[in-house]
């Protein structure tokens, strides 16, 4: 299964894991899964950063490399069909971040791992509980 990490999985996983479902963890510790990170999630999390937001051991630049890294992370990229697609879906979610997350899974083939509700209202594949 190829697997799209929301921002805040990312965050868990690497900082707090016991905040991940069972059904996540799970999905992630399967060395048959791919792991994925939005583009999207990288830009997301170095504004949250620099406007004091969020807080990481170190600035996005090195933190999320490593966890790229640690956790064989591939990149799905911000396109304009990802961009496109965003703009096309219904509006269920007023995050900007969380509709491009989204459309990078539509527009990949990807299961988004999120506790985010909201998300699992589009017609996409969502996995955690």
């Amino acid at each position: 299964m190829k697997l799209l990490l929301d921002t805040c999985t990312l965050i868990w996983l690497a900082t707090e894991p016991k905040r991940l479902s069972r059904k996540a963890r799970a999905a992630i510790d399967d060395a048959a899964n791919e792991l994925w990170l939005a583009d999207v999630s990288v830009l997301e999390l170095g504004l949250k950063y620099s406007a004091g937001k969020i807080e990481l051991p170190q600035p996005p630049r090195e933190w999320v490399e490593a966890q790229s890294t640690v956790w064989r992370l591939r990149a799905a990229p911000l396109d304009r069909a990802v961009m496109y697609r965003a703009t096309e879906l219904p509006i269920h979610h007023a995050d900007p971040f969380d509709r491009l997350l989204v459309a990078t899974a539509l527009e990949n083939g990807l299961t988004i791992l999120t506790s985010d509700e909201a998300i699992a209202r589009y017609p996409v594949s969502v996995l955690w509980r």
